[in-house]
């Protein structure tokens, strides 16, 4: 009889295997309730602050390290200064970012997360390889304000099938397979911006994964209460340093599409939810002026540039957005 009516006790409240089936079935559906939307997370300053420092200082500071650091402690034919910094970069952006997920007082799906965590991993090594390759190729004279075909290395570059292979090429071995890709993009890098158009950038399509998971947090950070959308303090002395990398990233990774999109899709996002009486959070607010504060700087950076020849030529078309390094090369390492 005791054993009938714990039975009967368990299939009336359901038993942990249903209640663990329950919890599951919301986090998978994403249902959120009253208390869960009622809910505001504070402002994540531990998370924010040590995404804008390794940004800056594994990003941004990457190639800045290795015109620092003296060639002789990192070879040419060795991994550079900046390889390592990159393969930290790889570590720990998607750790945080996994985390500023987890904290979302929203229920985010899970499948979208991990799939765009693992892409942005993928285009971020990609990078790697040509972050690598286009060290080298400063250091013996390759100039970034230039195209590829101008560049006087280039130019006198031998055999000059490596420039332009050969109609059959030999693939024997994975070295002449290798080099005979890596060719043919040179060739039509040149060939394009021969043309008067912008050669493709490899690694930008590892920015839309990365875009998309903030887009996806940031449409978790809305309040019902108009008092609890503040920006506090700490978080006020990071939106310029945060804004000021985004900015750097958005030109020398020339994504500006990209990330006017993704900034409109949040302006159109806050109006939507304005609808419903619903606010930004701390959170939401830091990201979204981060944002805005790279748009104006991009304003700012194209209008300084708008007249330039060189960089005009480079940069052809109504989307003129230069690189910060094709503006060193041009104007700063050329007066030393």
């Amino acid at each position: 009889m005791e054993a009938t009516r714990r039975r009967q006790h368990l299939g009336a409240t359901g038993g942990p295997g249903a209640q663990l089936g329950a919890s599951f079935l919301q986090a998978r559906h994403g249902s959120v309730s009253a208390d869960e939307a009622a809910r505001t997370a504070p402002f994540h300053l531990d998370l924010w602050f040590y995404f804008t420092l390794q940004n800056w200082v594994l990003d941004f500071g990457r190639p800045i390290a290795m015109l620092v650091f003296p060639l002789e402690w990192f070879p040419l034919n060795k991994p550079s200064v900046g390889d390592y910094f990159h393969m930290a970069y790889n570590v720990i952006t998607p750790f945080l970012l996994l985390k500023l997920i987890e904290r979302s007082p929203r229920t985010l799906p899970r499948s979208i997360t991990y799939v765009s965590i693992i892409i942005f991993i993928m285009g971020a090594s990609i990078h790697l390889v040509g972050d690598s390759v286009n060290h080298r190729l400063l250091f013996s004279g390759y100039q970034h304000h230039l195209s590829v075909r101008e560049n006087p290395i280039i130019k006198n570059l031998k055999p000059e099938t490596l420039v332009r292979p050969p109609p059959a090429p030999c693939l024997s071995t994975p070295l002449s397979c290798s080099t005979i890709m890596m060719s043919t993009w040179v060739t039509a890098c040149g060939e394009t911006e021969a043309r008067g158009r912008r050669a493709p950038k490899a690694a930008a399509g590892r920015y839309i994964p990365f875009f998309l998971i903030l887009f996806m947090y940031f449409s978790g950070c809305f309040t019902a209460s108009k008092a609890e959308s503040l920006i506090p303090g700490p978080a006020l002395l990071l939106v310029a340093p945060s804004g000021l990398y985004y900015w750097y990233l958005v030109t020398e990774g020339q994504i500006f599409i990209l990330f006017i999109f993704t900034f409109f899709a949040m302006l159109a996002l806050v109006l939507h939810q304005k609808r419903k009486r619903l606010f930004l959070d701390s959170n939401g607010l830091f990201l979204f002026s981060s944002f805005a504060l790279t748009l104006l700087l991009v304003a700012l950076w194209v209008a300084w540039l708008w007249n330039d020849p060189v960089l005009r030529k480079k940069y052809p078309g109504v989307i003129y957005v230069p690189e910060p390094w094709a503006f060193y090369t041009l104007h700063v390492s050329s007066r030393h």
